[in-house]
């Protein structure tokens, strides 16, 4: 059955979570292949290798600039702050294809996106388990075109801080005031999720800052994907 089950995933696989504005996918950068998309009940899933580094791929499919504001298990992967559409995040130009590779820790380096335990997420290590295994996108048309000038900073400021504690802190306890549905995922025999996105090693990954005026302050589109363990997965 298991077998079965999984052939029709394959079957019924995409290549990436299309949108109007961005398509994002998954790029596992240890076996350098573009992770399926599995759609169901109106939702698209991938299924991470525990322990395989991976990289949020974004496509622009307009022809105007676009502000990409990415969260990973409910984190912010620019600023570090439990996620808002409001926040940072990262200009795209038109048609334009990147590769997010981690969380940003300054305009030079990030800290590789990894699959790893949801007690050893770093969500779920800062404090914030409710998301863990959806990775999210919040795209903005930007209000008018002018011309561009790119200035690296050389010093990092109060957006490219991190709490660097949460690389070695314990994840912390189920809070007392969890939902019903938190509670309902940690019962015995529940299918619960099995795999988070860690804070993997710091590599070299330059960035810079630009102006981007948002067309409206609400999202032009917002996109989720979901990922967790094939057994999980395969499970539901």
């Amino acid at each position: 059955m298991q077998r079965l089950l999984t052939s029709l995933l394959l079957a019924a696989a995409l290549p990436a979570t299309a949108g109007q504005i961005v398509d994002v996918s998954i790029t596992d950068l240890d076996s350098g292949t573009t992770l399926p998309a599995y759609p169901h009940a109106g939702r698209d899933y991938v299924a991470g290798s525990p322990g395989h580094r991976y990289a949020v791929t974004l496509v622009n499919r307009t022809g105007g600039r676009v502000l990409a504001v990415l969260s990973v298990d409910g984190v912010n992967a620019v600023s570090g702050e439990t996620a808002n559409p409001e926040q940072s995040g990262y200009v795209l130009g038109p048609w334009e294809r990147a590769e997010i590779r981690g969380w940003r820790k300054s305009l030079d380096e990030v800290a590789d996106f990894v699959f790893t335990s949801v007690p050893d997420s770093y969500a779920a290590r800062t404090g914030r388990p409710r998301n863990v295994g959806v990775i999210g996108v919040a795209a903005f048309r930007e209000r008018y075109q002018r011309p561009i000038a790119m200035q690296p900073l050389a010093s990092a400021d109060a957006e490219a801080r991190r709490d660097s504690a949460a690389e070695s802190a314990p994840a912390p306890a189920a809070p007392a005031s969890a939902t019903a549905g938190e509670r309902a995922k940690s019962a015995p025999g529940a299918n619960r999720q099995e795999l988070g996105t860690g804070h993997g090693q710091r590599r070299h990954d330059p960035a810079t800052y630009t102006a981007f005026e948002r067309e409206s302050r609400h999202a032009n589109e917002v996109l989720s994907l979901y990922y967790d363990a094939t057994d999980a997965l395969v499970s539901r």
